[in-house]
């Protein structure tokens, strides 16, 4: 066991290293590379070292004890064997879970950054938020300690903004005590406790953007599907709700079409999905449900009428899972959108968060409380057509390469993954007139083929297809950085690089452009953003599409 665990120190530590060195490292004299490595491995040793050490500590001091510590990860090793899906959940894990999927999550309220000299920084306050409110944290001030309510002190002097993330995600509800080093010198005590807020920034939310060329062209993206879960208007504070807000502000700048992105939109809620289908389709079926003993029913859009009904692409790629395969196979079935990028997921199941409690059904189990939950998967989810996402995923229209396949599994390759069935369409199904899908895609084959992203993509995923076969990772520091790391690596900063659009520039709707001018930390942030949808090829291929799309 100690020479395991001195080979995974080795391994992380190498790993850090090898993210580290600069892209010109091999240009280095050799002198130079052996100063440059033998600092930064002391450094890196260290950082790691104490990095598994807190890890260590975190589960000797288990505030329930290591026996319940043992107990709860006998308990999810069990479930995992059931499904990919299937969880069991201690307290703390059923409150990450529903506030991931919740849109207002618990928060301290600062944004965390890494010093010059290492430590953990504040780089922003919410205003509004607990850490604003107190009026003792201010830009600059170093964490030093943090401990839980009833829990042991950690030193998080050194930590990686990785581990002290970790930290803070571990409770909801209880009260969090912090040393701080003030910017100015000083050293303070501070207590915080998380509070649910509507969140100001950006992450998780709906963002919108104006692609303005020969054509003005919207664009959304939607990282997750998201509802309101403690809102008692259930379902005015969802995702659904929020892109449909977001279409009515970008048709006030004339747009001709929309691109919907739901590229690394790993699901969520598929009530918020099934609502989203219905914002482009008529009253009609959006999904069929297939629960364990046998009964189907289908998943409606009940309100008439559309948000928008114009021309509409939807970016997919391997992380576009659940939830997002839901709209995109129900707007592919109905003939209403493109769907461009790689094979989405594949998950095509339904699960629901049970108390553990040998008294509850099914009809019962909302109105129990217990202290260990589980989530189980309850029912497969099928297109309106009969066919199934499940291992197959979405497949798009416009197929582009995608990263994706270089590093990540999808649903079929797990081991204990249900399998797929199909099942008959929905006889009250009625697609629109077909799309000239070929067409389109041939007009954007050449991009496709001569783009030099996509060859870099192309590159990257034959490299790694190649060193799969290798069972083996070196822990020998020369061997590391006399390999072909660096030229994957550089391979793949210049693939996800790319270069500005010369065919649209990126503009905000109206109402974002007055909400971001006061905030300093917002701009930042949609100004990164702009210049990333500038030069992403992706959204570049479906803009091109778009333009040649009749409304």
């Amino acid at each position: 066991m100690q020479q395991k665990l001195h080979k995974l120190i080795k391994a992380e530590m190498l790993s850090s290293l090898a993210e580290d060195i600069p892209a010109n490292f091999k240009s280095f004299p050799p002198e130079k590379q052996k100063k440059y490595t033998d600092s930064a491995e002391s450094t890196l040793r260290h950082k790691t070292t104490s990095s598994f050490k807190r890890k260590i500590a975190a589960i000797l001091q288990y505030p329930y004890g290591i026996d319940n510590y043992t107990g709860n990860l006998y308990c999810e090793t069990i479930a995992s064997c059931f499904d990919p899906h299937t969880e069991f959940f201690p307290p703390e894990e059923r409150e990450h879970f529903e506030s991931a999927l919740g849109k207002q999550a618990f928060v301290f309220g600062f944004s965390l950054k890494e010093g010059k000299n290492g430590g953990i920084l504040i780089d922003n306050l919410q205003p509004g938020s607990p850490a604003f409110k107190g009026g003792k944290l201010n830009k600059g001030d170093k964490f030093l300690t943090m401990r839980w309510d009833g829990g042991q002190q950690v030193d998080v002097s050194d930590v990686s903004i990785e581990d002290f993330s970790a930290l803070l995600d571990e409770s909801d509800h209880k009260l969090a005590f912090f040393t701080i080093k003030k910017a100015d010198g000083p050293v303070i005590q501070v207590t915080l406790q998380k509070e649910q807020m509507a969140d100001d920034g950006d992450e998780g939310k709906v963002k919108s953007f104006i692609l303005k060329g020969t054509a003005n062209v919207g664009y959304i993206y939607l990282p997750a599907f998201y509802e309101d879960w403690n809102a008692d208007n259930r379902g005015l504070n969802g995702c659904a709700n929020d892109v449909g807000r977001e279409i009515l502000k970008l048709e006030k700048g004339n747009i001709s079409g929309l691109i919907l992105d739901l590229r690394y939109n790993g699901g969520g809620s598929a009530q918020e999905a099934a609502e989203l289908a219905g914002i482009f389709i008529d009253a009609g079926p959006v999904a069929q449900v297939k629960e364990k003993w046998g009964r189907i029913y289908s998943l409606k859009d009940v309100d008439r009428g559309t948000v928008f009904d114009g021309p509409l692409v939807i970016l997919v790629n391997g992380y576009s899972a659940s939830a997002s395969e839901l709209v995109a196979g129900t707007l592919q079935d109905y003939n209403r959108a493109v769907i461009i990028g790689g094979p989405t997921y594949g998950k095509a199941t339904m699960q629901v968060v049970f108390p553990m409690d040998t008294t509850v059904t099914p009809e019962t189990y909302a109105e129990k409380q217990t202290q260990n939950n589980i989530k189980i998967t309850v029912s497969k989810l099928y297109r309106v057509n009969g066919e199934t996402a499940q291992f197959r995923g979405v497949q798009p229209d416009i197929l582009l390469p995608d990263i994706l396949d270089a590093y990540a599994s999808k649903e079929k390759d797990e081991p204990f993954a249900l399998r797929p069935s199909t099942i008959g369409p929905n006889k009250y199904y009625t697609p629109y007139p077909p799309l000239a899908v070929s067409a389109l895609a041939a007009t954007a084959q050449p991009g496709i083929d001569t783009g030099s992203y996509f060859k870099a993509v192309r590159d990257i995923i034959a490299f790694t297809k190649q060193q799969k076969g290798a069972r083996d990772v070196t822990l020998d520091m020369a061997s590391l950085l006399a390999g072909d790391y660096f030229t994957e690596r550089d391979e793949n900063d210049a693939a996800i690089t790319g270069t500005p659009s010369k065919k649209f520039v990126v503009q905000n709707n109206g109402y974002e452009l007055e909400r971001i001018q006061s905030n300093d930390e917002l701009k930042e942030m949609n100004d990164e953003f702009s210049k990333q949808i500038a030069a992403d090829a992706y959204i570049n291929i479906a803009y091109d599409v778009l333009t040649k799309m009749k409304p």
